[in-house]
């Protein structure tokens, strides 16, 4: 088992109390007001929420979400009937590449909902929660601009990154590529899916919301099965 050697973990429950105060929508405020476990609480005893979506593009400043799946779990069950799907309407057109990676198509959204619409159940979903997602640059990037774009205001929460525990597990290695390759060596994959066989997980359809969010709760049980004690600081993992 591994135990992690970071630097001092976020403060997040006062950073949430402060932001309980300065929130001016009351859906935010009452988020924020839920507060956040503290960086000392065992892995085992956080709560922990399963996150991703699918959106049109990877830059949050243009691109827009098109679905979000949220997993409900702890290190030992998924609480699969408890799960959250949504498909809303981007701000932006569809665009045929995006189309061919989520799915998602032109008629699929034309009744769908705003963002504006889901919040207030995201947030109630969110409330409390540690998020768990792979690639955190995606999951809380595309809300905290989404957030400002409707509100005027971002969307802060701490996050388990699976995808970086992955990189701390293999960190690239320092010879140059020509070295590698001479030398027999390849590059470790830490993308979703191939994350996922190291630990004898099963293939998912990928670039589905709820199945990506099920497929990075699954994965985050392995790694902590296999490398980190359920009793590691929560703190030592978020983001």
């Amino acid at each position: 088992m591994r135990r992690l050697r970071t630097g001092a973990p976020a403060d997040w429950p006062a950073l949430f109390a402060q932001l309980a105060q300065s929130a001016r929508d009351p859906r935010l405020a009452r988020f924020y007001r839920a507060g956040t476990v503290s960086a000392d609480t065992p892995l085992e005893q956080a709560p922990l929420l399963a996150l991703d979506v699918e959106t049109t593009g990877l830059d949050s400043r243009r691109d827009s979400i098109v679905s979000l799946g949220l997993v409900p779990f702890d290190l030992r069950r998924i609480r699969c009937r408890e799960a959250s799907y949504w498909v809303v309407k981007p701000l932006c057109e569809l665009n045929s590449q995006s189309v061919t990676f989520h799915h998602i198509t032109h008629s699929d959204i034309l009744s769908a909902p705003a963002l504006d619409a889901v919040l207030e159940p995201l947030l109630t979903a969110m409330a409390g929660k540690i998020m768990v997602v792979h690639y955190r640059n995606i999951e809380r990037g595309f809300l905290d601009q989404a957030v400002r774009h409707l509100l005027g205001e971002g969307l802060h929460f701490p996050v388990i990154d699976t995808m970086q525990l992955e990189a701390r597990l293999h960190p690239r290695q320092r010879r140059p590529g020509w070295l590698r390759q001479m030398l027999g060596k390849q590059s470790v994959s830490i993308r979703l899916a191939d994350s996922r066989l190291r630990y004898g997980l099963p293939l998912y359809q990928a670039h589905h919301a709820l199945t990506d969010a099920l497929a990075t709760a699954e994965l985050l049980q392995a790694q902590t099965a296999t490398h980190y004690p359920a009793t590691t600081p929560v703190g030592d993992l978020w983001n």
